[in-house]
């Protein structure tokens, strides 16, 4: 039998992208900080659905002191996705926030965010929301 386990993204700053997970509604699950292997591991879930876990993984910088691993080409992972009640009440939040909305819910069905990572984030509006304003005259920012 095969089973979802969750997803696996590298991060540079633990708490901020915790704190970007948390404006989506997803709540830590369990922390794991190994000493000796040097990293930080962090899952999330959104409350109800547990079993479909994001994974975030912090190396944390040489204990030599040289520079930190630096992680290119988020977009080139894809993007997570997540269902939410009212995805102009989340964008908004996350706006309200300083978090870029890339591709606005013009349609009030899709949006697109991205991590401070740069990962992308695609939000899907759970049922049908009307176009809305501002929403619906809102132009794209850089790339999802």
């Amino acid at each position: 039998m095969t089973k979802y386990l969750h997803t696996m993204i590298r991060v540079t700053d633990v708490d901020r992208t915790v704190a970007f997970f948390n404006m989506l509604g997803l709540e830590e699950q369990r922390r794991i900080d190994n000493d000796q292997g040097r990293f930080t591991l962090v899952f999330l879930a959104a409350p109800g659905d547990e079993h479909a876990q994001v994974e975030l993984t912090y190396n944390w910088p040489p204990a030599d002191g040289s520079a930190p691993e630096r992680y290119e080409g988020g977009r080139n992972f894809g993007h997570l996705a997540y269902r939410v009640d009212n995805i102009y009440d989340v964008c908004q939040r996350l706006m309200d926030a300083g978090v870029t909305i890339n591709r606005p819910p013009r349609d009030g069905h899709m949006a697109f965010v991205r991590t401070p990572d740069n990962i992308s984030i695609e939000l899907l509006q759970d049922g049908y929301l009307d176009p809305a304003e501002p929403w619906a005259s809102m132009p794209n920012s850089g790339v999802w």
